[in-house]
């Protein structure tokens, strides 16, 4: 591998900000982001790269590789929850295998936004339309996560009523919503009416990336034991299955996707495990599924791998 790609990316003063995260919360430090700041600024960073997405989107042609990108995305929703599902059974509960299952056949917006930064970083041009895909991933790995749980469990409530209330649930929720939103509002809004916003939309956008990954470094350090406590086989899963799906789309998506951008986006898309949506849609779908398993395995340990080893090797790959 090219080292300056590592070196690049390890020297990211957003990532080294996640870094001091985890060193706070190793050394026992009070630092800490207040919630309310938290939650504003993970909205924040969902609806700027919405917009700046739909920006992008407006002056695209919406050509093959648009199409192949959805087309891609979806079917990774959906494959990536099947063929974990049956690796977790292997050791974990149904309930639990489905909430892992979906956590990462779903993906990350942070680990999305945080690889957004790593391609300007690299001058590497992305589409807008890749904003698009990650949001309609959102949805259908928790909705086959909840079908898997429903299939193999006795007795499970089966019908289209509760089937369409978790559907209803998956696109409801807020950041789904809120992408989507900005990215239609992004797709609509004129030149001169976007530029409006843009020190809003643009320029603060990297400062408040490092102040959200200071507070997943500070919430990630917090887990980390957590996750050893249950065990190698959660640990290995967290770090093997993101780093094959990863490289798998890396490589493969050269058949189908043009631009390299596109290619890394939709492999660091691949290799993201949720830790925002899937947990908080699991707490209605599954609610004897060990929140304590799924989500230190999404954010302590996949979180950091992407962003710290997963970035390059995968541009290393498409490159």
């Amino acid at each position: 591998m090219d080292l300056h790609l590592l070196t690049d990316n390890l020297s990211n003063p957003a990532l080294l900000f996640f870094i001091l995260g985890i060193f706070a919360s190793q050394v026992k430090s009070d630092l800490e982001i207040p919630k309310s700041s938290s939650k504003f600024i993970s909205l924040y960073l969902l609806f700027a790269i919405g917009f700046k997405g739909g920006q992008e989107l407006s002056h695209s042609d919406f050509t093959a590789d648009i199409y192949w990108a959805v087309f891609i995305g979806i079917a990774l929703a959906i494959i990536i929850p099947l063929y974990t599902f049956f690796i977790l059974r292997l050791k974990f509960s149904i309930e639990n295998a489905g909430a892992i299952a979906a956590a990462y056949g779903s993906v990350s917006a942070v680990t999305f936004v945080t690889a957004i930064s790593y391609l300007e970083m690299e001058g590497i041009p992305f589409g807008g339309h890749m904003v698009a895909v990650m949001a309609l991933m959102e949805a259908p790995s928790i909705i086959v996560g909840v079908l898997l749980m429903s299939l193999c469990s006795k007795g499970e409530d089966r019908s289209a009523s509760k089937i369409w209330g978790l559907v209803k649930h998956a696109i409801t929720n807020g950041s789904v919503l809120l992408i989507l939103g900005s990215l239609v509002i992004g797709y609509i809004a004129s030149d001169a009416q976007a530029a409006g916003i843009k020190p809003f939309t643009t320029d603060l956008f990297k400062g408040f990336l490092a102040v959200f990954l200071l507070d997943m470094g500070i919430t990630s350090g917090k887990k980390i034991g957590v996750l050893i406590k249950k065990g190698w086989f959660a640990l290995v899963f967290a770090i093997a299955v993101p780093l094959v799906n990863g490289c798998a789309v890396a490589l493969l998506s050269g058949y189908v996707l043009q631009e390299a951008g596109d290619r890394l986006l939709i492999a660091i898309l691949a290799a993201s495990a949720s830790y925002i949506a899937v947990p908080a849609a699991m707490r209605i779908a599954a609610p004897k599924a060990n929140p304590s398993l799924y989500l230190p395995m999404a954010l302590a340990v996949t979180f950091p791998l992407n962003i710290t080893v997963g970035l390059p090797l995968y541009l290393y790959l498409i490159q």
